[in-house]
């Protein structure tokens, strides 16, 4: 089975989880029943969220089946536009400068990209991201941020050990 689909936005990562002290009106910590402070922990960014509900909307679009139980390859393409730097100035504006790179090396990197997208899928199109067995991830350039998603599902092979 393929399930394809395109979300159209700037894709946030799936980043560091913060921890932030539980305070009472006037700053006290909230304590345990050993005297320890309780702790909720969040998302560093404010835009993860934001973003995971986008590609899970998509997703829903794409794919109103069962949730996925089977072992799925994922393919990612995060696509950005290029920095102005990249082009040249007056009557060469829309013209690429020989120095600009083929493929975007600057951050955010395709790996905390690909977990926001494999946890929005988390409930959607499988039961849990562990399922995914292969990545292709891949960063370019391109008109408009956007992520193309690809999803395959793997056959079991009854040559393999588990």
């Amino acid at each position: 089975m393929r399930i394809e689909f395109e979300v159209i936005g700037q894709p946030a990562t799936q980043g560091s989880k913060v921890p932030q002290l539980i305070r009472r009106k006037g700053g006290v910590p909230v304590l345990d029943g050993r005297n320890n402070p309780l702790v909720v922990v969040r998302e560093h960014s404010p835009k993860t969220a934001v973003w995971r509900q986008q590609v899970a909307a998509a997703a829903r679009e794409a794919y109103n089946g069962e949730l996925l139980t089977c072992p799925v390859r994922l393919r990612l393409q995060f696509v950005r536009p290029r920095p102005a730097s990249h082009f040249g100035s007056g009557r060469n504006a829309k013209r690429l400068k020989a120095s600009a790179p083929l493929l975007p090396t600057a951050k955010p990197d395709t790996l905390k990209l690909a977990r926001a997208v494999e946890d929005a899928l988390t409930g959607v199109v499988w039961r849990d991201d562990s399922q995914v067995c292969q990545h292709e991830l891949m960063k370019s350039y391109g008109p408009y941020f956007t992520v193309k998603v690809l999803i395959e599902t793997l056959e079991d092979d009854p040559r393999s050990d588990g």
